[in-house]
This record gives structure tokens, C-alpha cells and sequence, in this order.
């Protein structure tokens, strides 16, 4: 995959952006997800969503949080997940999508899958 000076210069501002949050997490589907995430350098809090076992056991931990970073999958799956998640937590703490479509600007759309951000990784060690 052709990786841009930009796109490398971004995703470090991205990452440093998210380190930088207090009192939030950034939920992601899977074990992959979360893996990815932290090769590209991300310290802070992070829920796998399918650890949870069902959607109410997820929404009643996650509202503990000042602010929920979704970065689900951009697939099917991911955009069902996005809004029932919304859906249940929306009166409960602060649900925050600009992360995700700062992602799909950086990477030119190239990325459906968090999983594939560990592509990155060589370029941003």
C-alpha cells in the first residue's frame, strides 16, 4: 500500500490528539482493533467491544466515561454497531464519531478495518 509523508504526519497528530483525552476511551469490535491501536503508539483506555457480551453489559460500563470514542469498522456490521451504540448512550455521556471520520480523511478512505492500521506501524516507529 502507497503510504503519503502526509498521511504519516497526520496519523501521528491523530494518535497524539487521542493520547491526549482525559477521562474517555475509544471502543473498538475486537482483540485486532485494540492491537493496532497501540502499535501506532495510542496509551490510553480502550474497550473491545465483543470482551462486553451483549450490548447492555458494553453501554452500562461505557457510560462511566466522560466521553466514548467510537472507531468501529466502516463495514455492515461496524455502522449497526455505531448507531445502537449511540442509540443507548447518547443521554448517558458524550458519544464522539469526529475521530472516526478523521480517520477515514486521513487514510483516503483506504482503511475499513482498524485492524489494518498496523500497516502504519513501520512508518510511524
Amino acid at each position: 500500500m502507497l503510504v503519503t509523508e502526509q498521511e504519516i504526519t497526520e496519523l501521528k497528530k491523530f494518535v497524539f490528539q487521542l493520547n491526549s483525552l482525559k477521562n474517555s476511551a475509544v471502543v473498538v469490535e475486537g482483540k485486532r482493533d485494540s492491537i493496532a491501536l497501540k502499535k501506532l503508539g495510542y496509551s490510553g483506555k480502550v474497550l473491545e467491544f465483543h470482551r462486553f457480551r451483549g450490548m447492555i453489559n458494553f453501554v452500562d460500563f461505557a457510560a462511566k466515561y466522560e466521553k466514548i470514542i467510537i472507531l468501529f469498522d466502516r463495514d455492515k456490521k461496524g455502522r449497526y454497531l455505531t448507531g445502537k451504540t449511540i442509540h443507548l448512550l447518547q443521554r448517558r455521556t458524550k458519544v464522539d464519531l469526529s475521530y472516526k471520520r478523521k480517520l477515514r480523511c486521513i487514510t483516503k478512505g483506504k482503511i475499513m478495518f482498524i485492524e489494518q492500521l498496523v500497516c502504519y506501524e513501520s512508518f510511524l516507529a
